[in-house]
């Protein structure tokens, strides 16, 4: 045998004997049985920030990445997969995985489902990685509930800074009938107000097959200037379902830009940012889940990183407990392939993060936007600030 299949030998061995006496860490990932999400026909449209798949594909390249600094450690990484049906069944299994010593849980679930989970454990972290909605972010102010998924206020702030930066004052708003779409529309309206931004009118869309109610899915009569009463210099749409909004770019009746859920959208991840790393981070994922990175696979991952980075901080105490506490502490940072630290804010636990402002085929800039300003962190111009929180743990 030569020297250097003596040398192969002994590292083999080492690694080996190290899996033997490897400590493990749990992480659960609770996520909806049957997610219409990613029904296969919705999945193949693509529509702009809806996921693409499971998070369990971001979870193991995240794990996968950080294999030699687990095995350095003597960790090793299980993943427990839980199918729940309902807010119920959601909160049986963050309990079951919270006694069976999972140091961390992935909820991919909808906010009503979080609200029930939260009471689960006050010591195990919850992640959320899937639900944009606000109320999450400000109802439930937990030390063990954070968010990696952008909240739908931020998303809003983004695209209105992006407007205000190309001054794009006058803004005409096309929603849908859906309650998330009145929810939605809301932090719209709230965002232009906050950027000195005009809402010329706001206009209801309806798909129906009522051919009394066509009229309510045309574009042309929906954005014809007659109409409405005014000039206006973009279209924002508000389109939680999807289907609508990709059809509306190049068919209002003037010749104005189209953002929202379709033409210029902000995300938390677009697959063809040319930055920082990005675009070696989803050739790694296109590999590995063999489909390009969403948002919602972004959150999923930089979650992932978030709990083994809390673990390795302190190998040698691996408890819940432990791990939320590094989690919550002010200097704890993420590098998340957007060229500057992530963190977590301190009073509704939302990850600080720039978002991706993209038409789909190429990403056009980012938000905060150069010229808006902050007292201490730019980010915190995105979404619910200290000041403006129910939650009481604000600095």
């Amino acid at each position: 045998m030569t020297e250097l299949a003596r040398l192969a030998m002994v590292v083999v061995l080492a690694l080996a004997s190290a899996a033997v006496g490897a400590a493990t860490l749990t992480i659960g990932i609770v996520q909806r049985a049957d997610d219409d999400r990613l029904d296969p026909a919705r999945v193949a449209l693509a529509y702009p920030g809806h996921p693409g798949g499971r998070a369990r594909d971001a979870v193991d390249m995240a794990i996968e990445e950080s294999r030699f600094e687990l095995q350095a450690a003597g960790l090793q990484v299980n993943v427990g997969v839980r199918d729940v049906t309902s807010a119920e069944d959601a909160s049986t299994r963050l309990r079951q995985l919270d006694k069976a010593g999972a140091v961390a849980a992935l909820l991919d679930v909808p906010a009503a489902w979080i609200a029930a989970g939260a009471a689960a454990t006050s010591e195990m972290p919850m992640i959320n990685v899937g639900e944009s909605a606000d109320a999450p972010r400000q109802q439930l102010c937990r030390a063990n509930l954070f968010h990696t998924l952008p909240s739908e206020r931020m998303r809003a702030d983004a695209l209105a800074q992006a407007l205000l930066a190309r001054k794009w004052m006058r803004v005409l708003l096309i929603h849908g009938p859906g309650a998330d779409d009145a929810t939605r529309l809301a932090l719209a309206q709230g965002a232009l107000k906050r950027y000195g931004l005009r809402q010329v009118a706001a206009r209801p869309f309806k798909l129906s097959a009522d051919p009394r109610e066509r009229d309510l899915a045309n574009p042309l009569l929906l954005t014809g200037p007659a109409a409405i009463g005014s000039d206006y210099d973009v279209v924002w749409v508000v389109d939680s379902d999807g289907e609508f909004a990709r059809t509306l770019p190049y068919r209002v009746a003037l010749p104005r830009p189209v953002v929202g859920d379709a033409g210029m959208t902000a995300q938390a991840w677009a697959p063809h940012f040319e930055r920082y790393g990005a675009p070696q981070l989803e050739r790694r994922f296109m590999r590995a889940a063999q489909r390009p990175m969403t948002g919602h696979d972004w959150a999923a991952y930089i979650a992932t990183k978030a709990v083994l980075q809390a673990a390795l901080a302190q190998p040698t105490q691996r408890s819940a407990a432990k791990l939320n506490a590094v989690l919550n502490q002010p200097d704890f940072a993420l590098d998340g392939f957007k060229g500057v630290r992530l963190s977590f804010r301190a009073w509704d636990h939302q990850l600080r993060q720039p978002l991706l402002l993209t038409d789909g085929v190429g990403v056009i800039g980012t938000a905060p936007v150069d010229g808006v300003l902050h007292a201490k962190n730019v980010l915190d111009t995105l979404g619910t600030d200290a000041p403006e929180s129910p939650c009481r743990s604000a600095p």
